[in-house]
């Protein structure tokens, strides 16, 4: 026996030995060893067919035969920060209705019965900027998927048991939107940054989804969907100058209108501290946020905010909180940028409940020691290696690259804006990062908001600043 042990010993060593050997015949590195890669191989952007259409219009063409199909979708002007404010979820409603309401020629129902028998997918919907219309069909249906999305377009009906169920829908929302402590935090963080009354932030009571009715339906649609207000985009298997003659004839009888937008709404931010608290004491773990107003992706300061974000977030933050505290699993940060208004920046982690108030003077120190000091190379490195070495998603596949160009043409940004961003991160330095923090950072001046079971803090938050506590009781009619 003993000897089948030293037997068993030796050939495990030699193996070792001469895997060893091995890897060094093959050339194979160290871990130690430092590696070097090529320049990541340029990206080919897919030819893009522009066209604007007589009624106004726009289009955005692009062939791709790699599948037998052809994907529609219309970008329309409106949104929810249109809405009154005493009928919130009338745009939400709206976009919901557009579809299942059917047109004047066909009830919703029976336009399911249609796209079940193609195999195709009909949607639509209007969220807080833009409204959507999206239609996929194989490309021998697109003739039937294009009649029903010009259809639905130009003639939806609106059908008062379709705005019933609508409601019905909203209200639920409403009954089980403090359910997830995720909703709670983001819904609540918004409202602190921008007003619970602002455009950007509110949402529908039972009171305001009440007070919606057809009619209401009917002006918001009125109002707003109009050719000129469209920017269209169709990728997929399709001869350009075939598609956009189909797309001319459908289009022919819509008529252009002037529409009489009501000015954005206006950000007026005042930068300020404060300690705000939610109370859930069912969970046992916290959620935590801190932050203040963002910025505009437009603001030529952006590369270099990304970069600084993520040395933040994931360089700093992650490295403290998670990897030599233990606290948290997952830090995150976001420097919040909009294409026409000012976004949120926020960082924010979950932790134990007993490790509430540690966790939190460890972000606040973070985002303080942000502007007080240049970051490392080797944290500059890999900032900009994580943003560049990711780039190329935006671009595996067309439907990802006609979307955005889509969102520039609606907000009258370049067509080449994600470009213009790469280069500007490529040209980032310590400095620079330096410079942005210390300017767009307020260490002094974040809104923190805690939401979670308060009697198992590590200590009470008033330690950190006086406290408010806000309340998410949902308003009964």
């Amino acid at each position: 026996m003993r000897k089948y042990k030293l037997f068993l010993l030796c050939l495990t060593i030699g193996l070792f030995t001469l895997g060893g050997v091995a890897n060094v015949a093959l050339g194979q590195k160290s871990p130690k060893d430092k590696f070097t890669f090529p320049p990541l191989s340029p990206i080919v952007m897919p030819d893009i067919e522009k066209v604007e259409l007589k009624n106004g219009m726009q289009l955005l063409l692009v062939e791709d035969q790699q599948y037998p199909t052809i994907d529609l979708r219309a970008m329309i002007g409106v949104g929810s920060i249109y809405e009154p404010a005493d009928k919130i979820g009338l745009a939400a409603i709206t976009g919901t209705v557009l579809r299942t309401g059917g047109t004047e020629k066909m009830t919703g129902d029976e336009i399911d019965q249609v796209v079940e028998t193609l195999g195709a997918t009909i949607e639509t919907s209007v969220g807080q900027g833009s409204g959507y219309v999206n239609v996929s069909v194989l490309k021998e249906d697109i003739d039937k998927g294009l009649e029903i999305l010009a259809d639905l377009l130009m003639h939806p009906a609106f059908r008062q048991e379709k705005i019933d169920l609508a409601k019905i829908e909203q209200r639920a929302f409403i009954s089980r939107r403090n359910d997830n402590i995720w909703s709670i935090t983001n819904r609540e963080f918004n409202a602190l940054i921008y007003g619970k009354t602002h455009p950007y932030a509110r949402y529908p009571e039972y009171a305001t989804i009440d007070a919606i009715s057809r009619d209401d339906l009917v002006a918001f649609y009125q109002k707003y969907f109009h050719p000129n207000n469209i920017v269209f985009a169709a990728w997929g298997d399709f001869k350009t100058a075939a598609l956009k003659k189909k797309l001319e004839t459908a289009f022919a009888k819509w008529q252009p209108a002037k529409i009489d937008f009501p000015p954005k709404p206006n950000v007026d931010y005042q930068y300020q501290y404060t300690m705000n608290f939610v109370s859930k004491p069912d969970v046992n773990q916290t959620h935590i946020l801190m932050g203040h107003i963002g910025t505009m992706l437009n603001n030529p300061d952006y590369p270099a905010l990304t970069v600084m974000n993520q040395i933040l977030s994931y360089e700093r933050m992650r490295k403290v909180l998670r990897t030599q505290e233990g606290l948290t699993y997952a830090p995150w940060g976001y420097f919040g940028a909009e294409y026409d208004h000012p976004g949120v920046f926020n960082c924010g982690t979950q932790t134990k409940s007993a490790s509430t108030v540690y966790a939190l003077r460890l972000m606040l120190r973070e985002v303080k020691r942000m502007t007080q000091q240049e970051v490392t190379d080797e944290e500059l490195a890999r900032a900009k290696d994580s943003y560049l070495n990711g780039f190329v998603f935006n671009f595996d596949s067309k439907a990802k690259v006609i979307n955005r160009l889509m969102t520039y043409a609606y907000y009258d940004y370049p067509m080449d804006f994600i470009e213009q961003t790469k280069n500007g991160v490529e040209k980032v330095t310590k400095a620079e990062v330096l410079r942005v923090a210390k300017k767009y950072l307020q260490p002094d001046k974040l809104q923190i908001l805690v939401v979670g079971n308060q009697a198992a803090f590590d200590e009470p938050l008033s330690c950190l600043g006086e406290m408010k506590e806000i309340d998410i009781k949902i308003p009964q009619l």
